[in-house]
């Protein structure tokens, strides 16, 4: 299997590595995911606000959205708060993924990622894994 990424995110950094195939479509193919997917299409969100948009468990939350940054199909990043607390938040970061077979029957997966024109607010900063 083999998966390629498009563009990069948002203008915002990015690794040169592509996503696992097998990651995005284990995310793909689970109910939360998809669910956190549509939540975090218009706007970033933190893991509690994802519970309870999406009526989830927080440990579930956060295990899902786990998988969706190791499939490459959410970005998180620090949300900076005036308070000095900062909360992780996450959004989705891809337009389209496509599944295709290639020849020798290797699944290959291309992941299209938004144009740089929206990238995000200069007050969000990358977070370390």
């Amino acid at each position: 299997m083999s998966a390629t990424n498009s563009n990069s995110p948002r203008g915002w950094p990015t690794t040169d590595e592509p996503a696992d195939p097998q990651a995005v479509l284990t995310a793909l193919e689970d109910d939360a995911c998809r669910a956190l997917l549509e939540a975090t299409s218009e706007e970033s969100l933190t893991a509690t606000e994802l519970s309870e948009r999406c009526e989830i468990p927080m440990s579930t939350a956060y295990r899902k959205v786990e998988m969706l940054t190791e499939a490459d199909l959410v970005e998180e990043r620090v949300r900076i708060n005036t308070s000095g607390k900062h909360a992780t938040e996450y959004r989705k970061c891809f337009d389209d993924v496509v599944v295709s077979v290639g020849e020798g029957g290797e699944i290959e997966i291309e992941i299209t990622k938004p144009d740089a024109t929206d990238a995000a607010p200069a007050s969000f900063a990358a977070a370390d894994d």
